[in-house]
């Protein structure tokens, strides 16, 4: 690679991190300096200059993106609090933040969810919001208390709407071994978290994508999300855009095997009538 182009992925790169970062010196630039520059100056070409500077997702996209892989992977809080702070930059809003977070429970569990919150607290508490004043105020969520039969009603509607045949076929393969965990499957993540406000479906099912592949362990569930992004109006390429960005944050062998799963997903699609090409 010349040095010219070195150059310009370096500095395409420092434009973006300075916008997400907000500062005209990037903090990777002084924290690294002493001990390892190359590791700030891959971070500004490749994780900049070449993923973020990509088409295919807004970058307000690729920051809920990270906020969802960092909360479900629960090992790098310094790194969430970035993102966060950046999300906050290119105007995503504290209520999205925390609806991200919260949808990261049904991947990831209550601990990482919690911890993420934790982080998002610190820092709203940096940057506070007027206009995000009632966040914490149970009168702001979309869902009530109610009965579980209204839950499942509601969770049913939605697993269907989402993720169709793939999302039933889930359910029933539970229906002779662990009942109870379907039905929690379609009241909990669907019919409480799934049906929240704050998050369209589509950028609900970007989470849900980037966070399955992040974790590593959970290819089955990857592929019927991939299914889900699809029938909720989002495109292959934001499908694989989402994928190609773990490389960064949660290795290259996590989004080989992503891109894998994507594959299987996207040549299923073509075989079947009703979703060839989309």
């Amino acid at each position: 690679m010349s040095a010219t182009a070195t150059t310009s992925r370096y500095d395409r790169g420092l434009a973006l991190l300075q916008e997400v970062s907000g500062t005209p010196v990037p903090g990777v630039l002084s924290s690294l300096a002493d001990i390892a520059p190359d590791l700030a100056r891959y971070t500004i070409e490749f994780g900049y200059g070449d993923i973020y500077h990509r088409a295919g997702l807004t970058i307000r996209q690729r920051q809920l993106i990270n906020i969802a892989a960092l909360t479900a992977l629960g090992t790098a809080a310094p790194q969430l609090r970035f993102h966060i702070d950046g999300a906050l930059n290119v105007g995503v809003t504290h209520r999205e933040i925390v609806e991200t977070i919260i949808h990261m429970l049904v991947y990831a569990g209550l601990p990482a969810a919690l911890n993420g919150l934790t982080v998002a607290r610190q820092a709203f508490a940096d940057r506070p919001d007027p206009e995000q004043a009632g966040l914490g105020d149970p009168a702001q969520s979309r869902i009530r208390p109610t009965e579980t039969s209204e839950r499942y009603q509601r969770g049913l509607a939605a697993l269907k709407e989402i993720d169709g045949h793939a999302g039933e076929q889930v359910v029933a393969a539970l229906e002779h071994i662990a009942p109870d965990l379907g039905r929690y499957t379609v009241e909990f993540c669907f019919g409480d978290i799934y049906s929240r406000s704050g998050l369209s479906l589509k950028e609900r099912e970007l989470a849900s994508v980037a966070a399955c592949t992040a974790l590593g362990t959970a290819a089955p569930q990857l592929r019927v999300h991939l299914h889900g992004l699809l029938n909720v109006g989002g495109s292959r390429e934001e499908a694989v855009e989402t994928i190609t960005q773990l490389a960064g944050y949660a290795g290259f062998p996590a989004a080989l095997n992503g891109i894998t799963a994507a594959r299987e997903v996207f040549t299923e699609r073509d075989a079947d009538p009703r979703t060839a090409g989309r």
